[in-house]
């Protein structure tokens, strides 16, 4: 492409302090260094880590930064050593690398890698080809999507089907493979058995969806807004639950529902007390629970003798999905048919209104909005 190897000005959205609206700016995005790829993004969606960061958790000193993680483009430009991609391939970028070359790459146990860079803070501005006013601006988890161009390490970008729609696709950079691949890979749901999810946001109704997938006879989905259980059902839930309906703890009933408890749990609201509510709702001897949403001020609790008794709590981080390999198999069981997204999507909107996007989530009004970013 004409752009090759030269800085491109483009339009991003730009967190200048934390618990502030973003600033759409003119940004200067650098050439792809050694092994790294520049992203043309097509569409971009807002997931609640991104509110967490700007909302709830970052010191200042992690500003000024661009936001946003679950995104699909199309490959503008390679860095040198760069061969498995070329200009013009549609791809995913994600947040855990895929070095195939670490000792928890080449485990298949994990998707943790090594080279993963999840923290962000002054350290990263190394890995930051993002420029605005005078000013070098952070990487958000080595993407940073809220941005007409990113640039991302070539080992955190998945090449997926050339017939894939971008606008959809997107939402398996994050979302809804960490939902999904929590109960088929980390949890290993078995058929004919019975699971809980608690939380019905994009996470849940995804873990929803992989319980299905993976033959779950019964799936209770519980979450205090009632409204959300039809679209729970769509997804594959068989009982909805709203501990506000009830006196006593929900696991004590959901122990009443199921003879003794859930074989498995799924938390997906990123809440402390549900995390242990959620271990506690398991069955003793075999149980198995698994913490999916991220909380980074907070800290759980649990009682020894639920261990003991036989449970298993387990966390996952992005579904236990290797990306390089998950993200396309992902892609390709939706063009199959056999992974749903177009259900999770809620809003469209474009890049100019990731402010409204955002209240939107913060309000709890929508699963997934999209944003457009630039055509494709």
């Amino acid at each position: 492409m004409a752009t090759a190897g030269k800085v491109i000005k483009c339009k991003a959205a730009v967190a200048w302090e934390p618990n502030k609206p973003l600033v759409i700016e003119e940004i200067e995005v650098d050439p792809p260094q050694a092994n790294e790829v520049r992203i043309k993004l097509v569409a971009t969606a807002v997931c609640h880590s991104d509110l967490h960061f700007l909302l709830e958790f970052a010191p200042e000193k992690n500003f000024p930064i661009i936001l946003g993680h679950e995104a699909a483009g199309i490959v503008e430009s390679v860095g040198p050593g760069v061969t498995d991609f070329q200009p013009g391939d549609k791809v995913i970028p994600f947040f855990v690398p895929q070095c195939r070359e670490c000792r928890f790459c080449k485990n298949p146990n994990t998707n943790h890698c090594e080279k993963a860079v999840l923290a962000v803070d002054r350290d990263s501005l190394q890995h930051s080809r993002f420029t605005s006013k005078g000013k070098k601006l952070l990487q958000f988890v080595g993407t940073s999507t809220f941005s007409e161009y990113t640039v991302v390490k070539e080992i955190a970008v998945a090449k997926i089907d050339p017939a894939a729609p971008l606008d959809k696709v997107c939402l398996l950079g994050c979302g809804i493979s960490t939902g999904y691949g929590a109960a088929v890979n980390t949890a290993k749901v078995q058929p004919d058995s019975t699971c809980a999810v608690f939380g019905l946001g994009a996470v849940g109704l995804a873990a929803v969806m992989g319980c299905k997938a993976a033959g779950a006879k019964r799936i209770i989905a519980v979450d205090i807004k009632p409204e959300k259980f039809e679209k729970a059902k769509v997804f594959g839930a068989t009982d909805f639950v709203n501990p506000k309906d009830h006196s006593k703890p929900i696991s004590e009933v959901l122990s009443e529902m199921t003879n003794g408890g859930v074989d498995y749990s799924l938390e997906c609201t990123g809440n402390v007390e549900v995390m242990s509510s959620a271990l506690e709702s398991c069955v003793k001897g075999w149980g198995v629970s698994v913490i999916v949403s991220v909380t980074m001020k907070d800290s759980f609790t649990a009682s020894p003798l639920q261990l003991i008794g036989g449970r298993t709590w387990k966390g996952s981080l992005f579904g236990g999905f290797k990306g390089r390999d998950g993200i396309p198999e992902m892609v390709k069981a939706y063009m199959d048919k056999k992974v749903k997204l177009d259900e999770f999507i809620t809003h469209n909107m474009t890049l100019d209104q990731v402010n409204d996007a955002i209240e939107l989530m913060k309000q709890c009004k929508c699963i997934r909005t999209v944003l457009s970013v630039s055509p494709q």
